[in-house]
Formats: structure tokens, C-alpha cells, sequence
């Protein structure tokens, strides 16, 4: 053999073995996904699972199937109009265990009833990373959806009616989320159940435009940060938005209407900005703050409540202007000595109740806000003094004070009232 062959043959042999390579990798990428119809009956949605692909679609035709049904590969199930999942009171009336699965227009319900296994009508597991949960309709399920443990899932454009047991702590929530950074929750219906969304140790969640009714509360959050409450509506819940434990939250465009109890409610929430969002319609408190620190809140509506903000046990460093406080009986609630500031930059807040004047009609007030008074301090400190409320000894507390303000044992002070409600975005 000559030089030049010898030279030649090592050269063909590795562009050979790099062709061959190149074909096997190339194989499982020519596996088109597929689509298979599935019908009714028993046992042959599980099998049909079982037997697809990952990236295949499974697509349901009208009828009734039976759960529990376990996914553990990566596919997508749709439903046809009138597809149903029945979990026959058992278990989980589908439990994801793989990452990328969609599930999308079906009718689950009746999955089991035990708060003690978590039964839901879905359930995601640590396993469902990117879980998409779409446009599904869950009945009579203890735990509408459950995402325990995976990242940045969405569940979105649901309709979800909760059980409707004559004890609301024996419910399930409409939406439940544990340790599951990422996910986002937009566009569900929520009605009945306990809360419509609840979260705990958990971070960057986002629970935009969903709407909640007949709830004890709308949102929950627990030991949750970093987190957005976007342009949320609740109606005739116990409360709206029930915060707790939680830091950098972004609140902003939500409406309470009509709630019984609370529409924002704080507790150890802190370094948190609380923008744009509007309470009405008879709540017992707007918003009731307690041991929150360094929050900002601006430009929301506070209307026809029993009390506008009841602020309490040692929170600070708060930032609340540009707010509008309309018709509450008692627009602050505030049981403490300290003086608190309710203005920043030269911007407070709207009194609805204020008699102010604007000689040089620059919108603010010519004079200082109190929105409580000595009276009500002595009243909230003890409830029996309100049957003095008419005594002389009461209306000489006021006259005093009202020539005498250095008498004022402290409480919140607004050095710049707006003469006219904030205009509001959107």
C-alpha cells in the first residue's frame, strides 16, 4: 500500500464514524409526537397514558372517565365539550409526576375528602415543573388544585367551585400552593371552599386578574416573598387580601366589594407596596395593620367601611399618602402615644370628613389633619366611656383640644390633606 493510501484510509474512517454518530442521536427527534382520541371507558384513559409518549396529546372525546389517574410523562390531555374526569370520592382525581404537562379543558370532580392526604382535583407533585392547568372547569373537590413543590406552573382561566360543607375550616382551598417559586396564578374563577388562593412558604408567585366569592379569604399568604397581587377582585368573602408573614409584596389594582371583615389585612408584612387598590361596600375594617413595618402605601380608595385603617401593635416606618379616605364612620383607628406622620414629599392623603380650606388652591389643605381626637382615644381604651359620649365632661375634653392642640397625647397627623380624591390609573 502506498504512502498516499495509508495517509487517506485514517481520514475516511472518521468521517464514517462521525456520520454514524451523527445519525444515531439523530433517531429519537424523528419520533413525531401523536395524537390519540380516547372514548369513555373503564381503565383506558390510565392505559392510553400509559402506553403515550413524552410531547404526545391526548384528546378526549365526550363521555365520563374515571379517576384517580396518575401522569408520569411529559403529555398534554384536552378535553372535548362534555369530557369529564370523575374522581369518585377517592384520592386525587389526577396526580401529576412529570414536568411539561398540560391539562386543558376538562370537567374534574369528586375527589376525595381528606385534608390529612391532601385530596385535590389536581395535584402536582415536586416532579410537574411548568405544569399549565388551563380553562378546566373542578366540581365538588376538596382541593381545587394543589401545586406542592414544583417551579413556575400556571394555572389560568379555571372556573373552580369548592365544596360547600356547613364548616369552612373543614374545607379545602380553591387554589393551594406550597414551596413552588415561579408559578403564577391568572384568570380563575374561584367560588366557595376555604380560601380562594392560599400560599405558604413559598417566593416569586404572581396571582393576577382571578375573581373570588363566599370564601373566608380571597388570598392567603404565608412566609411568602417577593411576590405581585395583581388586579384581583373579591366580592362577599370574610376578607380580600389577608397577608401574613410575608416581605416584598407588590399589591396593586385590587378591588374588595362588599366583603364582611377585612379588605387588606397585614400582619408582620413588611418592606411591602400596597398601590392602586380599592375597598367598599360596608366592610367592617378597609384595612387593619398590624406589626407591618416600612411599607409603602399610595393612591387607594378607602370607602364605606366602619373604620378606614385600624393601625396598631408597634408598626413603623410606614408610608401612607395620596390615599383617599371617603365616608367611614371612623376613618382611623389608632390606640397608641406616639405622633405618626401620614404625609410624604408634601403630598397626604383625601378626609373625606375634613373642612378645610386652600386659600392659594394648591390641592392641599391650609391646615393639618387629626383624624381622632382625645374622645376617641379615652373610648377605645375603655369601651364603657361610651355612654359619656353626650356629657359635658366629654365636650369640654373636645373644646379643650381644639383650642389647645399641644394637648393631643399623640396618633397619626396628615400635614398636607389633599383637597380632592387622588385620580386613579385605569
Amino acid at each position: 500500500m502506498s504512502a498516499r493510501a495509508k495517509r487517506i484510509r485514517p481520514a475516511v474512517s472518521h468521517w464514517l464514524i462521525a456520520g454514524l454518530c451523527l445519525c444515531v442521536l439523530a433517531l429519537p427527534w424523528n419520533v413525531a409526537a401523536e395524537i390519540t382520541r380516547v372514548v369513555p371507558g373503564n381503565g383506558t384513559l390510565q392505559a392510553a397514558i400509559n402506553t403515550a409518549h413524552s410531547g404526545d396529546t391526548l384528546e378526549l372525546q365526550a363521555g365520563v372517565y374515571t379517576g384517580e389517574v396518575i401522569i408520569g410523562r411529559s403529555i398534554t390531555v384536552i378535553g372535548q365539550s362534555g369530557s369529564v374526569l370523575d374522581g369518585m370520592g377517592k384520592d386525587d382525581v389526577i396526580r401529576i409526576n412529570a414536568p411539561d404537562v398540560v391539562i386543558r379543558g376538562i370537567t374534574l370532580r369528586n375527589s376525595g375528602t381528606s385534608l390529612e392526604t391532601e385530596d385535590s382535583g389536581i395535584f402536582v407533585t415536586d416532579q410537574g415543573d411548568r405544569a399549565l392547568i388551563e380553562d378546566n372547569r373542578f366540581e365538588d373537590n376538596l382541593i381545587g388544585v394543589y401545586l406542592k413543590g414544583p417551579d413556575n406552573a400556571v394555572v389560568r382561566g379555571n372556573v373552580i367551585t369548592g365544596s360547600q360543607f356547613h364548616r369552612m375550616n373543614d374545607r379545602g382551598n380553591g387554589i393551594y400552593l406550597w414551596n413552588t417559586p415561579g408559578s403564577r396564578i391568572e384568570a380563575n374563577d374561584i367560588r366557595y371552599g376555604r380560601d380562594g388562593i392560599f400560599v405558604t412558604t413559598s417566593r416569586h408567585n404572581t396571582f393576577r386578574n382571578n375573581r373570588f366569592r363566599d370564601l373566608r379569604f380571597a388570598i392567603h399568604y404565608m412566609y411568602t416573598h417577593d411576590s405581585k397581587v395583581i388586579g384581583n377582585v373579591s366580592t362577599r368573602n370574610h376578607s380580600a387580601w389577608a397577608l401574613m408573614f410575608s416581605d416584598r409584596l407588590t399589591v396593586t389594582g385590587n378591588r374588595s366589594i362588599g366583603d364582611r371583615d377585612r379588605g387588606l389585612f397585614l400582619n408582620f408584612v413588611n418592606s411591602s407596596t400596597l398601590r392602586d387598590n380599592h375597598v367598599s361596600g360596608g366592610v367592617e375594617k378597609c384595612v387593619f395593620i398590624y406589626n407591618a413595618n416600612m411599607n409603602t402605601f399610595s393612591d387607594n380608595t378607602f370607602e364605606g367601611c366602619d373604620i378606614g385603617i385600624h393601625f396598631t401593635a408597634g408598626s413603623e416606618r410606614n408610608k401612607i399618602f395620596g390615599n383617599a379616605f371617603i365616608g367611614n364612620r371612623t376613618q382611623v383607628k389608632y390606640v397608641g402615644t406616639r405622633h405618626i406622620e401620614w404625609s410624604h414629599d408634601g403630598r397626604g392623603n383625601y378626609w373625606s370628613d375634613n373642612p378645610a380650606f386652600d386659600l392659594n388652591d394648591d390641592g392641599i389643605s391650609d391646615r393639618a389633619y387629626r383624624p381622632n381626637s382625645m374622645v376617641d382615644q379615652v373610648i377605645w381604651k375603655y369601651p364603657a366611656a361610651r355612654l359619656l359620649l353626650g356629657s359635658p365632661a366629654m365636650q369640654m375634653l373636645r373644646w379643650a383640644q381644639s383650642e389647645f392642640p399641644t394637648l393631643h397625647p399623640g396618633g397619626v397627623r396628615d400635614s398636607a390633606p389633599l383637597m380632592r380624591p387622588p385620580k386613579r390609573e385605569g
